[in-house]
C-alpha cells in the first residue's frame, strides 16, 4: 500500500473549490446548533424504548451518564480537530492527516456504510409518527413510499445549498419544542394522575437495549465537521456550536421524561411513537397531533441535516482523488455536491425495509469504528504535530487527548457485545457488521489497483483564518 509524505497529506487536506468563496454564504453559531441538533438527535423522540426498558429513574440516569461519558469526549475531540484542521471532509481530512491515506480512506468508508443503515431510520420514525395520525399509511407498502418521498424531499432541499438547510433546522427546531414545552408544563398539574392511563405495551425492550439507543440517541456529533469551509470563522464557532448543542440536546431528553414521571404514567406502557400517545392524554387530539407532526419534523429534520453532513465525504475523496472527480460536481447556483447527494440517496433507500432496532444496532457498530480512528488521530497529532496550532484544545496535555476516548470506547464495547443478539441475513449484527468493516480493506486495495501511480497532491490549502 502506498503512503504519503507528510508534505503530501498537509498538500492534499481538501477545502471545497469554490467560485467566488468571499460571496460564498456562510453558517453562524445558532445555524450551525440547530444543524448540528438534527445530526445529533432531533428532539425528545426515540427516548420511549428507553423508559420503557429501564423504569424511569434508570432512564433518567442513562440519558444523563451518557452525555457525560460519550457526548461531552467527542465533542471536545471534534472542538480540538475542527478548530485546527477545518478542512472539507472533517474527520475524513484528520484521519488522513494523522495516520496517512490507509486509514484515510477507511475512515470515510465506514462513515459511508454506517449512513446506510443510519439514513434508513429517520425516514422509519417520519412514517411511525405519520401512522399514528392517519392509520391508512400502515396498509400495504404505503409507509414504504413516503419513506422514499422523504429521501427525495431532502435530496432536492440539499441540492438547494447548505444555507436553505440550516434555515429549514433552525425554524423545525422552534417546531418540534413546543409540544414538549407543553407536555413540561402541563405535567405538574398531573402529579400521579396517569398511574392507570394506560396498558402495558408488549416492547420486548430491556434495558441493555435501551442503553444502546440511549447512545444512538447522542450519536453523530461529528457529522457537522464535514461542511466546515461552509462555516463562518470554524476555529471558533464549531467548539462553541458543539457545546452548546450537547446542553440542548441532553435538557431536550431529560426535563420531558422527568415531567412524565411526575404523572405517575408506567413505564411499562411506554414503546416506540408513544410520545403521540402521552400528548393525547395530557393535551387532548390537539396536542396528541401536534407531537405526531412533531414526531414527523424530527425525522425529516435529522435525515435532511445529515444529508448535508454525509455528502461532502465523497465530495472531499474527489478532490483527494480517491473517488473519481464526477463526485466533485457542485451544482452551479447552490455550490451543493449534487450528484454526490443523488448517488447516496440511491443507497440509502433500501434500508427502509429493515426494522428499527437491527438499524440502530449495525449503524453503532459501524459507526463506533470510525469514532475510534477519529479519537486515535486526536492522540497521534498530539505527538507528531505537538505545534500545530489548536484555537480549542482538549486540556491535560497528551494524557488527557488520549483519556479523553477511553469512555466512549467502554460504551462501544458494550455494544459490539449486544450486536451479537440481533441477527441479519441468517448471521449475527456483530459478524454481518464486520464484513462490512472489512469491506473497506478490500475497496482500498481495488482503489489503489486503479490508480498504481496513487492520489494526486491537489493544490496546496491552509485553514480559514480564524477571524
Amino acid at each position: 500500500m502506498a503512503t504519503a509524505s507528510r508534505q503530501q497529506l498537509e498538500n492534499s487536506q481538501s477545502l471545497a473549490v469554490v467560485p467566488n468563496r468571499k460571496k460564498f454564504v456562510r453558517l453562524t453559531l445558532w445555524p450551525l446548533v440547530a444543524a448540528t441538533f438534527f445530526m445529533v438527535s432531533g428532539g425528545t423522540y426515540g427516548t420511549e424504548d428507553i423508559v420503557h426498558g429501564a423504569g424511569y429513574g434508570r432512564a433518567i440516569l442513562i440519558l444523563l451518564l451518557t452525555p457525560l461519558l460519550w457526548s461531552l469526549p467527542t465533542a471536545f475531540m471534534i472542538g480540538e480537530l475542527s478548530s485546527a484542521l477545518p478542512y472539507e471532509g472533517g474527520y475524513y481530512a484528520w484521519v488522513r492527516r494523522a495516520m496517512g491515506n490507509f486509514w484515510g480512506f477507511q475512515e470515510a468508508w465506514l462513515s459511508l456504510v454506517a449512513s446506510i443503515f443510519d439514513m434508513a431510520i429517520y425516514p422509519t420514525l417520519f412514517v411511525l409518527y405519520l401512522d399514528r395520525l392517519f392509520p391508512w399509511f400502515q396498509q400495504g407498502h404505503r409507509g414504504l413510499f413516503v419513506g422514499m418521498a422523504v429521501v427525495v424531499a431532502c435530496a432536492l432541499l440539499n441540492i438547494a445549498g447548505v444555507k436553505v438547510v440550516s434555515n429549514t433546522s433552525l425554524w423545525l427546531f422552534f417546531a418540534l419544542s413546543a409540544p414538549f414545552l407543553a407536555i413540561v408544563c402541563i405535567a405538574p398539574f398531573k402529579l400521579g394522575a396517569l398511574a392507570v392511563a394506560t396498558k402495558p405495551s408488549h416492547s420486548d425492550v430491556g434495558i441493555l437495549t435501551g442503553l444502546l439507543i440511549c447512545m444512538w440517541n447522542y450519536m453523530g456529533w461529528d457529522n457537522a465537521s464535514t461542511i466546515a469551509t461552509e462555516v463562518e470563522k470554524p476555529q471558533r464557532t464549531y467548539p462553541r456550536a458543539m457545546l452548546v448543542a450537547v446542553f440542548i440536546v441532553a435538557i431536550s431528553y431529560i426535563v420531558p421524561v422527568g415531567a412524565m414521571w411526575m404523572t405517575g404514567l408506567p413505564a411499562s406502557s411506554w414503546d416506540t411513537g408513544f410520545w403521540a400517545d402521552v400528548a393525547g392524554i395530557l393535551g387532548g387530539p390537539l396536542l396528541r397531533f401536534g407531537l405526531a407532526l412533531g414526531g414527523m419534523i424530527s425525522g425529516f429534520g435529522m435525515f435532511n441535516a445529515l444529508v448535508m453532513s454525509y455528502s461532502r465525504l465523497p465530495l472531499a475523496m474527489a478532490q483527494d482523488g480517491m473517488l473519481p472527480k464526477v463526485f466533485g460536481k457542485l451544482h452551479p447556483k447552490s455550490k451543493a455536491p449534487w450528484v454526490t447527494i443523488v448517488v447516496l440517496a440511491c443507497f440509502w433507500m433500501p434500508c427502509l425495509l429493515l426494522g428499527f432496532e437491527r438499524l440502530v444496532t449495525l449503524d453503532i457498530l459501524v459507526y463506533g469504528s470510525s469514532l475510534f480512528l477519529e479519537f486515535l488521530a486526536l492522540a497521534v497529532l498530539r505527538f507528531t504535530e505537538p505545534t500545530l496550532k489548536r484555537p480549542f484544545k482538549v486540556p491535560g496535555g497528551r494524557f488527557g487527548a488520549i483519556a479523553i476516548g477511553i469512555p466512549p470506547m467502554l460504551l462501544l464495547g458494550f455494544s459490539i457485545a449486544r450486536s451479537q443478539h440481533e441477527s441479519i441475513l441468517g448471521m449475527s449484527s456483530f459478524a454481518f457488521g464486520m464484513i462490512l468493516i472489512a469491506g473497506g480493506f478490500v475497496a482500498y486495495a481495488l482503489n489503489h489497483a486503479l490508480k498504481p501511480a496513487g492520489w494526486a497532491a491537489p493544490q496546496k490549502h491552509k485553514p480559514q483564518p480564524a477571524a
